[in-house]
């Protein structure tokens, strides 16, 4: 019989990528943890048990592996699912906000009826580096007046300090490096 993998084996199942998307950053590639079905099922058990008992209503996925990350663990809390993507994307009426990236400017959309009031939130995406993308994220979702319970990464990059930019919210992070 196969041993279970534990929290700490996950972070073997990430492959580093050199100089990618440009010279001298090292990328946290999760495809290799994604592959892995005892590991992906570890990394969302894990993220279930920690935000079972927050009464959450929808998990928000960012655009485009918070979508992979956010849906499974949806599925697993019984809770609906809310995308938030890229300016231009979604098919209805929606809110946008527009942030600040290292070089330039990005904008993410929510549906503008995707979340009730009062509403509990579980924002999840696949990696916190800057912190400027939840922090947009975390935004829209105040704008609709819901509550944001909790954000959770896979992969949480803390030197740099992106968890500093969301120092009103509850951030947990199953891999920190």
């Amino acid at each position: 019989m196969k041993e279970a993998l534990k929290k700490s084996d996950l972070r073997n199942r990430i492959r580093d990528i050199p100089d990618f998307p440009k010279e001298g950053i090292i990328f946290k590639d999760i495809t290799t943890l994604l592959k892995d079905k005892a590991a992906f099922k570890k990394s969302i058990d894990i993220l279930a048990k920690k935000f079972r008992k927050e009464d959450i209503e929808y998990v928000v996925g960012v655009e485009a592996r918070g979508f992979i990350f956010g849906a499974a663990l949806a599925y697993k809390l019984g809770v609906g699912f809310i995308p938030v993507r890229k300016k231009g994307k979604l098919p209805s009426k929606t809110k946008s906000i527009t942030y600040e990236l290292e070089y330039g400017t990005d904008s993410l959309e929510i549906h503008e009826d995707a979340l009730n009031p009062q509403a509990r939130v579980l924002i999840v995406d696949d990696l916190l580096a800057t912190g400027g993308t939840i922090k947009a994220v975390s935004d829209l979702v105040k704008n609709q007046k819901a509550v944001i319970a909790g954000v959770a990464f896979i992969v949480e990059l803390g030197f740099l300090k992106g968890k500093e930019k969301l120092k009103d919210l509850d951030v947990y992070s199953v891999i920190k490096y």
